[in-house]
């Protein structure tokens, strides 16, 4: 399945603002009620799964740049 280049490179900024979202909304609740610190979990997850993401792209879009640079170069 393709998705557009517009919605696919915002996944995870996605992935970020709902973890900030569940976070912002867990210390909301307090941290006396036991489903808050579910919600806190959640979101410490998916901020970390879109950080990942966005990281794992970011080293894979270098190493490519840096392959082509190496096979356009005159010899």
């Amino acid at each position: 399945m393709w998705l557009p280049t517009r919605l696919y490179e915002r996944i995870p900024q996605s992935w970020f603002l709902f973890g900030l979202l569940f976070i912002a909304y867990g210390l909301y609740l307090g941290l006396d009620f036991a489903i808050s610190l579910v919600y806190i979990a959640i979101g410490i997850v998916a901020i970390a799964c879109g950080v990942g993401v966005a990281l794992i792209r970011m080293k894979h879009r270098r190493e490519r740049s840096e392959r082509n640079s190496n096979t356009t170069e005159p010899k």
